[in-house]
């Protein structure tokens, strides 16, 4: 059977089950009343991990939820197409799709071949982890400006190989490799 975990001892990053689904703590908030016989309170910001939706609720510090079935697969992505993308999951050779829904804007940072970590609950795929950079070709953007040097703090926008649209520093040019932050959508450096 699973462990059990308490309301007042979810930390940030815990994953938990409640009304059969996996959810992540994004934050939380422990509320002890002042007044003798009052209930102290669990404020948490939490994600449900299928929906992505994202919202707050208040449990009591005694209420106990059960630790989430969920296995992360180290995947490879394929392709996508009117369906679905396709993944290749690294340890049963088996491939995986997932709908648009699922998988949310990471296909803005998805190139073939590239190394994510699959999201199982139940042994169902529900999404997907970016790894924190990601190196993508830059496609398109304006020619450099002579004397522009990497400390340039003014910026131009870039079109990567796919498809998405970011600033990068005036010294990067059409063919070059940048690192892109899967979080902040942002330039983090040449690759």
């Amino acid at each position: 059977m699973a462990a059990l975990i308490d309301a007042i001892d979810i930390k940030r990053k815990t994953y938990f089950e409640f009304e059969n689904a996996p959810y992540l703590c994004l934050d939380v908030e422990v509320s002890t009343p002042t007044a003798r016989g009052g209930q102290t309170l669990v404020r948490i910001k939490m994600r449900n991990l299928i929906t992505r939706a994202v919202f707050d609720k208040t449990f009591k510090a005694g209420e106990k939820f059960k630790e989430p079935d969920l296995e992360d697969v180290e995947a490879s992505y394929l392709y996508s197409d009117a369906d679905g993308s396709y993944f290749l999951d690294q340890t049963t050779f088996e491939t995986i799709s997932l709908n648009k829904e699922k998988l949310g804007d990471a296909l803005d940072f998805l190139t073939e071949g590239a190394m994510i970590k699959l999201d199982k609950f139940n042994g169902n795929p529900i999404g997907i982890q970016l790894p924190q950079q990601v190196a993508l070709k830059v496609d398109y953007t304006e020619p450099g400006v002579r004397g522009a040097t990497a400390s340039a703090t003014s910026t131009k926008p870039a079109r990567l190989e796919t498809g998405i649209e970011i600033k990068v520093p005036f010294f990067v040019e059409i063919g070059e490799t940048v690192k892109v932050n899967t979080e902040t959508r942002e330039f983090s450096g040449r690759a």
